[in-house]
């Protein structure tokens, strides 16, 4: 049975579940590949993605989704079998990055937009041929000294709206990502200011784009200090400042929010997570969009050794759990620790 774009978006943030960020590019990859002292080749990287989709117990049970990089979402596991049929044997729906990456945004110094706009109808239609529901596109926002500018926030928050239209009439659900970095010295309080104001920024455009709220996953960052702030906030002011914002700028409308961990600890994220469902009802779902803090401790495990192949499969279970109870307001540091 075809899914709606609606049920789609829906099941992406299905209670107690979230999506698995397996995007990263080329580059990236090589660089987590690097700290293990692993190779990245096509077949390693296949080797290390098949291993997380075959996570039986984290699959089925904690992840809803798992965003592809274009060479995934083309892959076949070690006996032939698509890596997009792995996923959705287990109950998962695969997604896609779409984006063209960062680019330096003119006459705005410090600053970035994101492109990939030329062209995108044509390879929604080829990713949605090839078993793709939904897709992302990042934004990144960087707070500096004066910045960031009203040029930049514009500018992105526009290329999201364009990239979600475009998307919702190639039948693909736009997991919708504004990034404010937590690079830089800036206090928890600058992060909420910025905050509002891109997310004010992207659904204006949204509406003015002519996008279905019903039909997007918003990935937004938690309301968080600087990596290099003097004083850290707590994670209960994260989870209650980060409410606050949300409250303010996100229309129910919205069926979820899957945050995005940039560059929390594991733990920070799931707990954040956690303190946030538990304070009680929300006009949306809240769950996780992970990347790293759901893979760190897998790749550590694996370490691009066959053999290591169940100890990666049994950290990433367990990571993916610990997310899934966050996720219902249900996780504990003792639940952490039964590892």
């Amino acid at each position: 049975m075809t899914m709606t774009l609606e049920q789609v978006a829906q099941a992406m943030v299905a209670p107690g579940r979230g999506i698995l960020a397996a995007d990263e590019s080329s580059g990236t990859i090589k660089k987590r590949f690097d700290s293990i002292k692993a190779e990245s080749t096509a077949d390693t990287r296949r080797d290390y993605r098949e291993m997380l989709f075959r996570s039986t117990d984290a699959m089925k049970g904690h992840i809803s989704g798992v965003i592809l990089y274009d060479e995934t979402i083309r892959q076949k596991a070690k006996d032939g079998t698509p890596l997009t049929k792995i996923i959705t044997d287990a109950g998962s729906l695969p997604g896609i990055k779409v984006d063209g990456g960062t680019k330096p945004l003119q006459f705005s110094p410090g600053e970035v937009v994101t492109e990939g706009l030329d062209g995108l109808p044509a390879r929604i239609k080829e990713y949605h041929a090839l078993g793709a529901k939904f897709a992302k596109w990042r934004a990144v926002i960087d707070i500096a000294p004066g910045i960031p500018s009203y040029t930049c926030v514009k500018a992105n928050a526009h290329a999201l709206a364009r990239y979600a239209a475009i998307c919702l009439e190639g039948g693909i659900v736009p997991i919708v990502e504004p990034e404010v970095l937590m690079d830089g010295a800036h206090d928890i309080d600058r992060c909420a200011e910025v905050t509002e104001w891109v997310l004010r920024e992207v659904f204006q455009e949204l509406y003015i784009n002519r996008v279905t709220l019903e039909q997007i996953v918003l990935k937004p960052n938690m309301v968080i200090s600087g990596q290099k702030a003097p004083k850290r906030a707590s994670r209960e002011e994260v989870a209650e400042k980060t409410l606050k914002i949300l409250k303010r700028t996100v229309p129910a409308a919205v069926p979820g929010i899957a945050f995005l961990s940039g560059g929390q600890s594991d733990e920070d994220a799931t707990a954040h997570l956690h303190l946030m469902n538990a304070a009680g009802a929300l006009p949306w779902k809240l769950t996780f969009s992970y990347g790293r803090a759901l893979q760190a401790a897998a790749l550590k495990a694996w370490s691009g050794k066959p053999e290591n192949t169940a100890a990666g499969a049994k950290a990433f279970s367990h990571r993916a759990k610990m997310n899934g109870l966050a996720a219902a307001g249900k996780w504990s540091l003792a639940l952490e620790k039964t590892a």
